[in-house]
């Protein structure tokens, strides 16, 4: 059925959540997992006006924290799926849209399930913070498994 599972993560308890279920299942499936998060690029508007000289230094602060973050994240899902005997291929993405970043990954890797965690919002909380998880679901065409 399920050959290759991309599992997206931010490396939240919730999302940890979905890197299990994930693994899970491609063990029970005898499938391989890729394990994506990705991190948001850098902004120019999020460095203080104080600091805008020294905007080279804070890119490279930010992007060594996302690296280091999306290192972490990535290493204990690998760990997740080696110690279920599950083949794990890691993705560090830095990207402005999630979601088009997670959808990309999935078709470059020929994915046939996605697995990602959602918050379950609704109403206004919904439509002011947004959902990555509900972007892909709107636009892919690759299957995709939610936890809660």
């Amino acid at each position: 059925m399920y050959r290759h599972i991309l599992i997206a993560t931010d490396g939240s308890e919730l999302a940890e959540r979905a890197v299990m279920s994930g693994v899970s299942l491609a063990k029970s499936l005898g499938a391989k997992v890729s394990v994506i998060i990705v991190e948001p690029s850098f902004e120019v508007y999020n460095v203080p006006e104080s600091q805008v000289r020294q905007m080279s230094e804070a890119f490279a602060k930010h992007s060594e924290q996302i690296k280091k973050h999306a290192a972490t994240v990535l290493d204990r899902a690998a760990e997740t799926a080696r110690a279920a005997g599950v083949t794990c291929n890691k993705i560090q993405m830095e990207h402005h849209s999630p979601y088009e970043a997670i959808i990309t990954a999935a078709n470059d890797g020929a994915c046939d399930l996605i697995v990602m965690a959602s918050h379950g919002r609704s109403g206004i909380s919904a439509i002011l913070l947004g959902s990555v998880t509900n972007k892909v679901l709107t636009h892919t065409k690759t299957p995709v498994l939610v936890v809660h």
